[in-house]
């Protein structure tokens, strides 16, 4: 790019900070639509963005929840593409208003792990000793038990629910970022230019919420990303369990587990959901992959 908005952007010696963030940026987006491991997962996860937000319209007015017993699980056809379930609702406008809830669970819990595995991990980090020595061993406690049974054991004692399962996912996916944060501050604390800035006067808050943070934000996002297809994998096996989404909320996971008695006579009630979860959980693995090779050094 010649034109001087690239140049300014691309330049190595930025005059501010807003231009070195906005060219950090630019050249993240660059990178990430030059690498085809990140552009074909981009594509996917966009697309579920995009079926989620526009449900109604892309259902072409067939309703998640009206029921037909007259056409209870109606094979693919011209009038119900992807075919009719027990109670005769259309599944191809179910899976449509599934992503909806997948996409606000994936939501949900990355603004609640994200936090809370940066200021356990920068926090750690940053102090060390007996402060470091506390929330690790905290932290070990969590990942000494399996996610998807901690999820459950959490899930059944919460009860059914899509705020309870979000708890509950939540609860057992932070210590992975609190890991990943207290190593990037462990090597970031010992820099130059943080002792610049103590030597400066700049407050402990200051120097996490300014520096270290930011720095320890893109390896976070990436394991995020890496992490998503786990996310959804556990919020379906709740809603498949009945502790997720409750009826007749339209929920990949339910829907898989209302079709498992009928799987091999009428495939299509149990398949095209779990079609659905496999295509958005690779779509996450490949989107992750990518934003590995672009933002880790080491991978190059």
């Amino acid at each position: 790019m010649s034109t001087p908005l690239g140049q300014w952007l691309m330049s190595e010696a930025p005059l501010s900070r807003r231009q070195a963030v906005l060219g950090s940026l630019y050249r993240g987006v660059r990178a990430i639509f030059a690498n085809p491991t990140a552009l074909a997962g981009l594509f996917i996860v966009a697309l579920l963005v995009v079926m989620a937000v526009f449900a109604p319209w892309f259902a072409m007015g067939q309703s998640p929840l009206s029921q037909d017993l007259a056409q209870r699980l109606a094979a693919p056809s011209p009038e119900h593409w992807f075919g009719t379930d027990e109670l005769g609702r259309d599944i191809y406008a179910r899976t449509l208003y599934g992503a909806r809830v997948t996409l606000t669970i994936v939501v949900l819990v990355s603004v609640v792990v994200v936090p809370i595995g940066l200021a356990v991990g920068t926090v750690a980090g940053y102090f060390g000793g007996w402060v470091d020595a506390v929330l690790m061993r905290v932290t070990d406690i969590f990942l000494a038990f399996p996610r998807l049974v901690l999820a459950l054991a959490f899930a059944a004692a919460l009860g059914p629910g899509i705020e309870n399962a979000v708890i509950a996912i939540s609860l057992t996916s932070w210590p992975a970022y609190a890991r990943i944060a207290r190593s990037e501050t462990l090597a970031i604390a010992r820099s130059d230019f943080i002792q610049s800035v103590v030597l400066q006067g700049a407050s402990t808050g200051r120097i996490l919420f300014r520096h270290v943070v930011p720095l320890c934000l893109s390896s976070v996002i990436v394991r995020l990303t890496l992490d998503m297809a786990g996310i959804i994998l556990t919020a379906a096996g709740l809603g498949f369990l009945g502790l997720g989404a409750q009826p007749p909320t339209a929920e990949w996971g339910a829907m898989v587990s209302s079709g498992r008695d009928v799987i091999l006579d009428q495939w299509w009630v149990a398949t095209i959901p779990g079609l659905a979860i496999f295509i958005v959980s690779l779509g996450f693995n490949l989107l992750g992959d990518g934003l590995r090779d672009v933002f880790d050094p080491k991978s190059r």
